[in-house]
């Protein structure tokens, strides 16, 4: 059957509108090319990375690596560039794969893995790395993330997973002499934190800050909640499974906290800025260790606890991978430099030292100077012990799709347009179209 002639030019129109998109992206590219290559050495591969590491100064951090290791491989030469937040940078990505411009490498959340298989963009890792000795520094639990269809698609940069971190002054004045440890503590503890100062009606300062929106992010800290509760987001025929008693349970208690005016909503897609803790205006927060360094330079108190229980400790692994495209042999060979020294011990300590991300080779997490960085600030061993129940967030194709609809449900239910439980099943009602297809 053939095409209607609005649909037609619909999809004309798209793909007009990809592949200019495509044209300046490539455009781009060449023109940062033709800054840095004014007389090219034919004896140096030149590569790209793309990369949206946040805060501003874990960037800094990364340039000053990045340098390192331009200074250290004379035939290799690697520019980093920042093209935004994740879920700004997803549609970039798709754009210049579908245009045939991607960059030679990509940092992103592994969860993508899928969908650059599915377009054939990425090359697979493992003849590499099955003959590299570093495979084996490697924390096994990382292994998850980096395997689809029995095929390594992608190395780890670096992890982390998320906590709840507090203002002990602010508890102390509340009279709160412990950190919750189970969702009616935490209620608890949000109920008591919660204060209007001054009477007017209006309040001052909230028991905790909450994540709106659908983006990965917010996804990214309410999962815990489900998993806790002992929710998941598919089946074991790996089809979506969003509408059981984990996921309600945990909208259910977000919502609570919210109707009860115990917690404030971020922004959305804003959940991950740190304004209203830093200020007292709310005085708690799940973030993860890689606002240490940004805490660090403020003049506050903080702390962190794990996530509280419902059914059992949960937490939800993060940090991004590493992807090589489809190049030619002579450039991923290039990459496959940049990925060892990645991995490596010294990298590994270097990164973490001064973001307060977790390193992912295990010499450099039981190396003394790491070690000593640990003992100096404790609230990392809240994020440490969390690994060892930490799950990695699905590896499948139609992840992007999995997650934006269960964060629709999150965004509806905090927002009270539906019940956890009327949002999830129109998620899922959504998703089984999808999937079908």
């Amino acid at each position: 059957m053939s095409d209607s002639p609005q649909p037609l030019l619909k999809k004309r129109g798209g793909v007009i509108l990809i592949n200019l998109i495509a044209l300046i992206i490539s455009l781009l590219i060449t023109s940062c090319s033709a800054v840095n290559n004014t007389n090219p050495d034919p004896n140096i591969t030149k590569l790209t990375l793309w990369h949206g590491i946040n805060p501003p100064a874990n960037r800094e951090v990364f340039q000053d690596l990045v340098n390192d290791f331009n200074q250290t491989h004379q035939d290799v030469e690697l520019e980093a560039i920042y093209i935004g937040q994740p879920d700004g940078q997803l549609p970039k990505i798709l754009t210049a794969v579908v245009g045939d411009v991607p960059p030679d490498m990509l940092w992103f959340v592994p969860q993508l893995t899928g969908q650059l298989v599915a377009l054939d963009a990425i090359r697979p890792l493992d003849d590499w790395l099955d003959r590299s000795p570093l495979k084996e520094e490697i924390d096994p639990i990382l292994l998850e993330s980096m395997e689809l269809n029995d095929r390594i698609w992608s190395i780890p940069f670096a992890t982390n997973n998320a906590g709840i971190f507090y203002r002990p002054s602010l508890f102390e004045k509340a009279g709160i002499e412990r950190t919750p440890e189970t969702w009616e503590e935490l209620e608890a503890t949000a109920e008591k934190l919660t204060q209007d100062f001054d009477q007017d009606g209006l309040i001052d300062q909230y028991g905790m800050f909450l994540s709106l929106g659908k983006g990965e992010w917010t996804v990214f800290t309410w999962l815990p909640f489900v998993y806790s509760a002992k929710g998941e987001l598919l089946n074991q025929n790996q089809q979506p499974n969003l509408v059981n008693e984990g996921t309600i349970a945990a909208l259910n208690f977000g919502a609570n906290l919210v109707n009860k005016n115990w917690a404030t909503l971020s922004a959305p897609e804003r959940g991950y800025e740190l304004d209203n803790f830093l200020s007292g205006r709310a005085a708690m927060q799940v973030t993860g260790p890689w606002t240490l360094g940004q805490l660090q330079g403020m003049d506050i108190d903080y702390d962190v606890f794990p996530f509280p229980q419902k059914a059992q400790s949960a937490a939800v692994v993060g940090g991004e991978n590493l992807f090589v495209f489809k190049t030619n042999s002579e450039r991923e060979k290039a990459c496959f430099q940049f990925l060892e020294y990645v991995l490596s011990e010294k990298f590994q300590t270097e990164w973490a030292l001064r973001t307060g991300y977790l390193p992912i080779n295990v010499k450099s997490q039981n190396s003394e100077k790491y070690q000593q960085f640990v003992e100096d600030n404790p609230v990392l061993e809240v994020f440490l012990e969390q690994m060892k129940v930490a799950k990695v967030r699905p590896i499948i194709a139609n992840y992007s799709r999995l997650s934006e609809n269960f964060g629709r449900a999150i965004e509806a239910s905090l927002l009270d347009k539906k019940t956890p439980e009327q949002a999830l099943k129109e998620s899922q009602n959504r998703l089984e179209l999808v999937f079908q297809d």
